[in-house]
């Protein structure tokens, strides 16, 4: 039986996440106004792109540009497929990109399947918007680097500095790249790169270090997980519970004991 299920999280760049598992379906030629990024799950989906023909399989993307048409169907026949799409922005990838995209719509590479795999998952756990706006902005750096249409970017260690001592004032406060973006007059892109190779470190984990850091303090002198969670910044104690295991392997309650 086919199964969808589709939401617009409120995250910089998303317009649409489109989950489906389809047993016979298929879509006759249509476009978006937006960029398609296509993760196959399960079986295979075979397409036409501006009138060549293409496979989307599992351990691979499909980017299929704006405004450019496109079709898709089951690659087997009677053949169920699962998939799992994001829609972003037509001014994500710079519109060199879409030519690049029709010669070259399947991205074979597994740091970007990786990235659209952490998307995914953030895009399911409220409170780590911040996470998944991060990942968005990374792929797309990927990609290009995959078509070869990446441009060289410099290291801007004032513009990190900056965004550090942002990050640090607001720790516990929820706000996007994009806005700290504009308060410091950059592109996302730039100030996430920028960051990432003055730190070592992207600036969604930097936050969730530093707030880990702090409910440990807090933790260390009996408040309760739950009012550690919101005076941490996190979403909630199962937010918290669940970045706390992460970094540290245990839970806030066990760390306290």
């Amino acid at each position: 039986m086919d199964r969808v299920r589709a939401w617009h999280p409120d995250v910089p760049a998303v317009r649409e996440v489109f989950h489906a598992t389809f047993d016979s379906h298929a879509y006759p030629a249509h476009t978006h106004d937006t960029w398609t990024v296509l993760l196959i799950d399960e079986g295979a989906v075979s397409y036409a792109l501006e009138r060549s023909g293409h496979i989307a399989a599992p351990r691979s993307l499909t980017l299929l540009p704006p405004h450019v048409p496109h079709d898709g169907r089951s690659a087997v026949d009677g053949a169920s497929f699962r998939k799992r799409v994001l829609y972003l922005d037509e001014d994500w990838l710079p519109s060199r990109s879409v030519s690049a995209a029709v010669s070259r719509p399947l991205v074979q590479d597994a740091r970007a399947v990786a990235a659209v795999r952490a998307i995914h998952g953030a895009l399911e756990s409220p409170g780590d918007t911040l996470a998944a706006e991060g990942s968005i902005l990374s792929l797309a750096e990927l990609v290009l680097q995959h078509w070869g249409t990446a441009t060289a970017g410099r290291t801007d260690a004032p513009l990190a500095r900056r965004l550090r001592a942002m990050l640090d004032d607001r720790l516990t406060e929820s706000f996007t790249l994009s806005e700290a973006a504009r308060l410091l007059g950059a592109h996302p892109s730039h100030l996430v790169r920028s960051f990432s190779r003055a730190y070592g470190i992207s600036p969604h984990r930097y936050v969730t270090g530093r707030r880990i850091d702090l409910a440990r303090r807090l933790l260390l002198v009996g408040h309760p997980p739950a009012r550690v969670a919101a005076e941490a910044g996190f979403h909630d104690q199962a937010h918290l519970t669940r970045h706390f295991r992460r970094v540290l392997g245990t839970t806030p309650g066990a760390f306290a004991a």
